[in-house]
């Protein structure tokens, strides 16, 4: 099993001043505009690593071409959130079960460390419809607890899990901007048996400001029809999707001319180096997946714009003052009205 490491480096990773001052900013009453909108913002350099010590005039954010003035600017590492972690228990989890079952206890443990500002809920979509197994708490052992006794079965319903997710779970006093929204998916973004459509369940992640994060379980280079609607789910809300098992054989030298009984693997099943590989794959991804929702910069604003209907979706873009790095946020928002 993954070992605890990150949680712990996690918390020895926050100043005990930076602590006490988040604490009281915690207590204070949270101030929002209606009308106020919240980008979560996340800067890497072009070997992938997160940039970190940008300040508020290094930003530039555009409602619809339009620079505004932010009015809240926060790089804290220990930053209030919500995780909300969608887990696929259908049949094709099956073959790797244990090892997604490792993963996301490593990312339940790691995203909630014991911590109040620090909540989270399981949903599973196996057995043709989402259940929500462990309602929002900030006791990770809950969570941890359920995830032992689960077992894969039946049929995919992920869309539908991703509106439950933002429906039919209890909600945390001053969401979605103290704590923030976030959801992980562990899956391969298929659906079998959801009532409600792609479409429909983006448009409502980006209503209620969540930004979607996913572990692929697609493997060995295969792909998923889910695939793509994973993808969108994650680009659109300014989130990402990790491939743990698709690069495993990307450093080895022929594999494809080494046939065997268990199939075309240079790791042959069921030894310890295909293991080995499978479990420092998901290693790596449950640390960039961490690393990013705790190393967000977090850019609040009221827009200097034109009001406009309910349905009007507005994009937007954000820019720093530095050469080659990338810059993922979410695509646009739907005003929010009194």
């Amino acid at each position: 099993m993954i070992t605890g490491m990150l949680r712990r480096e996690f918390l020895a990773a926050v100043p005990a001043g930076l602590a006490l001052q988040q604490f009281a900013r915690a207590q204070a009453p949270i101030r929002v505009s209606v009308n106020e909108v919240i980008v979560p913002v996340t800067v890497t350099d072009d070997k992938g690593r997160f940039v970190s010590n940008l300040d508020a005039k290094d930003f530039h954010l555009f409602d619809e071409g339009k620079e505004q003035k932010l009015d809240f600017f926060s790089r804290d590492r220990n930053q209030p959130v919500v995780v909300g972690f969608l887990l696929d228990m259908s049949n094709a989890m099956k073959i790797h079960w244990s090892k997604y079952q490792d993963a996301a206890t490593e990312l339940i443990l790691n995203l909630l460390p014991g911590d109040p500002k620090f909540s989270g809920y399981l949903i599973t979509f196996g057995n043709e419809k989402p259940e929500l197994q462990v309602d929002t708490t900030t006791d990770s052992e809950k969570m941890v607890d359920k995830l032992r006794k689960l077992k894969p079965a039946g049929g995919a319903a992920f869309f539908d899990s991703i509106y439950m997710a933002c429906e039919n779970r209890k909600l945390v006093k001053g969401e979605p901007f103290e704590p923030r929204r976030v959801l992980v998916v562990i899956g391969d973004g298929h659906d079998t048996a959801s009532k409600k459509t792609l479409n429909e369940v983006l448009e409502l992640a980006q209503r209620n400001l969540i930004t979607i994060y996913g572990m692929s379980t697609v493997a060995f280079g295969f792909s998923s029809e889910g695939e793509d609607s994973l993808r969108r789910l994650a680009e659109e809300t300014g989130g990402r999707v990790e491939y743990p098992l698709n690069n495993l054989y990307k450093d080895v030298s022929g594999y494809l001319s080494k046939p065997s009984d268990e199939g075309n693997y240079a790791y042959t099943v069921g030894t310890g180096g295909y293991a080995a590989e499978i479990a420092t794959g998901i290693f790596h991804a449950v640390q960039d997946i961490t690393g990013e929702v705790t190393t967000q910069y977090i850019l609040r604003y009221v827009p200097d714009v034109e009001d406009t209907k309910d349905k009007v979706f507005r994009r937007l873009k954000v820019t720093v003052d530095l050469q080659n790095v990338k810059i993922r946020h979410r695509l646009g928002y739907y005003p929010r009205h009194a």
